[in-house]
């Protein structure tokens, strides 16, 4: 996991996060809307788990949030960005009070 906020962000002629998301072309991504509360990938499979063989970046829009990295969680606010490396297991948790808004995307 490695933590950022926009102005960490330096892009030179490729995609708004050249040089912290490996890859030349974002390939897919969203804008997600979470209810209060609301966990990002809570229904995916029986484990609970979430991983990715690549990286996935989320930056929050609006609002706050929790992100679980494994057995780690790190608090999120607008202008936050989180990037997940392959293999770590991942859900955002939208604030009760605030809730989320986040993009997320990857590259390659």
């Amino acid at each position: 996991m490695k933590k950022l906020t926009i102005k960490d962000l330096n892009p030179a002629c490729g995609h708004i996060f050249e040089g912290v998301l490996p890859g030349d072309k974002l390939y897919t991504g969203g804008l997600s809307f979470s209810k209060p509360g609301e966990v990002s990938h809570a229904n995916d499979n029986p484990e609970g788990t979430h991983i990715h063989e690549d990286c996935e970046l989320f930056m929050v829009v609006q609002g706050k949030a929790v992100v679980q990295i494994d057995d780690r969680e790190e608090s999120l606010k607008t202008g936050d960005i989180i990037l997940v490396e392959p293999g770590e297991d991942h859900h955002v948790i939208s604030d009760q009070e605030d809730p989320a808004v986040v993009l997320w995307c990857h590259a390659r």
